[in-house]
């Protein structure tokens, strides 16, 4: 299995274990094609609370040990949870509050990645 396809189920397991606890307002940050960017990707997911980041946090590290057999390579952000980084390698899975998604905006900080938006389960 070529890592490219590894990556993209990694990030689809992401996704997946973040909506397992209403994880919502996701995006994919895809920095593959940026010369030298510290990873591939980011998985961007938003929580209401400290307590549902979390909570996402500790779901996307179940599923995707679960589901991928893939164990993070380190995490950090539990102490306030406003911001959860999980480090699979190429890929960064970051769980915000919205007040601090909107205060480091990621996004607009990597501008010139290709970004898409995974729709709301509900």
């Amino acid at each position: 299995m070529s890592k490219e396809i590894i990556r993209d189920n990694i990030i689809d397991t992401i996704i997946e274990g973040a909506q397992e606890r209403k994880g919502h307002n996701i995006t994919i940050v895809d920095m593959s094609l940026i010369e030298d960017t510290p990873v591939s990707k980011f998985v961007i997911v938003e929580g209401n609370s400290r307590q549902q980041v979390a909570a996402i946090a500790d779901s996307v590290r179940e599923y995707v040990q679960e589901h991928a057999s893939q164990k993070p390579y380190n995490y950090d952000g539990y102490v306030n949870s406003e911001w959860i980084v999980i480090d699979y390698g190429h890929i960064l899975a970051h769980i915000f509050v919205p007040e601090a998604r909107q205060r480091y905006n990621l996004e607009d900080l990597w501008a010139d990645a290709q970004i898409t938006e995974i729709p709301d389960l509900d």
